[in-house]
């Protein structure tokens, strides 16, 4: 069975957010298009609390986007964003939940960042989207949304290392940077990963 994750399409990463993707409410129709040719539809929420490792303002005289180590791992620090129970957390308006099986929500250890939809980024943690897809029969994940060179690309990366066909739809995603998305994608064709169109999946859901 294929399975289709929603990445992270919330209030905080649209125009308007906190940390608003360019374009990334843009995304949200074909995204619910794409929720109906599937058997099962997972999203994800980025979900901190207050006083998170990532936000700038918990570490003195940093600003957004300056990066720091924590435990020796490259951290990047964020604007205040997706705070639990927040407006900024929740779901983008228009974007349609009456087919998601299932929510993971991830960055809740105020320690750890956490990019991917399968464990933090320290690798601390599983979320236990990995044993609940395998239950479930799924083989191959497709994934789209909010930021296809962070979220995406990390939740992608974890999928393939878990043994999952990982479908990456180019054109339901938005990148917070092109170098970014470009850097992305050689990385998932170099790990096995697919880059598609969404105007392909019937196609290639037939092999």
């Amino acid at each position: 069975m294929d399975a289709l994750i929603v990445t992270d399409i919330q209030n905080d990463f649209c125009p308007g957010g906190a940390l608003p993707v360019p374009g990334g409410n843009e995304i949200i129709p074909l995204v619910n298009e794409l929720q109906e040719h599937f058997e099962l539809v997972v999203a994800t929420q980025d979900w901190h609390p207050r006083g998170h490792v990532s936000f700038a303002s918990s570490h003195a005289g940093k600003k957004p986007f300056d990066k720091i180590t924590v435990d020796g791992m490259e951290q990047i620090l964020w604007p205040d964003h997706c705070l639990q129970g927040s407006r900024g957390a929740e779901f983008a308006p228009g974007l349609s939940t009456l087919r998601v099986e299932a929510i993971v929500r991830k960055g809740t250890n105020p320690a750890v960042d956490s990019y991917s939809a399968f464990f933090d980024n320290a690798r601390l943690k599983s979320t236990g989207l990995e044993g609940y897809l395998k239950h479930k029969g799924v083989r191959r994940v497709f994934l789209c949304g909010l930021a296809g060179d962070f979220c995406v690309y990390y939740s992608t990366m974890d999928a393939l290392a878990a043994g999952f066909g990982a479908v990456f739809i180019k054109d339901a995603t938005r990148a917070i940077s092109k170098d970014g998305m470009e850097a992305a994608k050689k990385a998932i064709l170099a790990k096995g990963g697919t880059l598609i169109l969404s105007r392909k999946i019937p196609e290639l859901r037939r092999l």
